[in-house]
């Protein structure tokens, strides 16, 4: 079991957060829109298009605090393992969930990690398309992961999750920041239905997320 952080680690793991959320307001002016769930407490999986890299802090950032505090980035050790600043911040600030992406050495697989997880009472940010889409689509296809989850986890809510405009904010290649408003919406949930297929559960589930673009299938 990992040491408890000390005092000082918790005080400024806290100041820290409070400081990405106040910047993440100041910037994107983000506002969350609840359509066909409510934010209300419960284990959830909230799987959301991927197009920036700082998706899952305006999702972290518009989720009420009762809520903020039980979730968890799904996202890369070889990324937020890579330096001791990047560490801190995922380990502490966001208690990211870890996955190793490269195979060093003996590993958990990923669904198993995020089972566990969703058994000790949190809940889970993802990104179904697995990385950033930097293409003109709307949506990259999903890889096979949410599905393998849902079948892990068949009673727990997934809640589709479109992120507005933030791929503005923070084109690729650049570091200050571009003020535009941000929209986070929620929609309705999705569990994966019995017998239903693998291919047929995720054209369902992209199909939820892609209609909250405004782009219905």
């Amino acid at each position: 079991m990992p040491a408890k952080p000390s005092i000082l680690t918790r005080f400024t793991a806290s100041a820290v957060a409070g400081g990405i959320e106040v910047f993440a307001r100041l910037v994107t002016a983000v506002r969350a829109d609840w359509r066909g769930v409510e934010p209300l407490p419960g284990t959830r999986v909230y799987y959301a298009n991927h197009a920036s890299n700082g998706d899952f802090v305006l999702i972290w950032a518009v989720l009420p605090p009762r809520l903020r505090d039980r979730v968890r980035p799904v996202a890369g050790a070889d990324y937020w393992l890579s330096t001791p600043i990047k560490r801190f911040v995922g380990q502490h600030v966001f208690n990211a969930l870890l996955i190793d992406r490269i195979g060093a050495g003996p590993r958990e697989a990923p669904v198993e990690q995020m089972s566990e997880a969703l058994d000790g009472g949190s809940s889970l940010i993802l990104f179904p398309e697995g990385t950033r889409n930097l293409t003109a689509e709307k949506l990259l296809p999903f890889k096979t992961g949410l599905f393998h989850l849902a079948a892990a986890r068949p009673e727990v809510d997934l809640v589709p999750v479109w992120i507005e405009n933030l791929n503005r904010v923070m084109p690729k290649g650049e570091v200050v920041p571009i003020p535009l408003l941000c929209r986070v919406r929620f929609g309705a949930p999705v569990r994966l239905k019995p017998h239903e297929s693998k291919n047929a559960f995720l054209t369902r589930s992209r199909d939820a997320l892609l209609a909250l673009s405004g782009d219905a299938p």
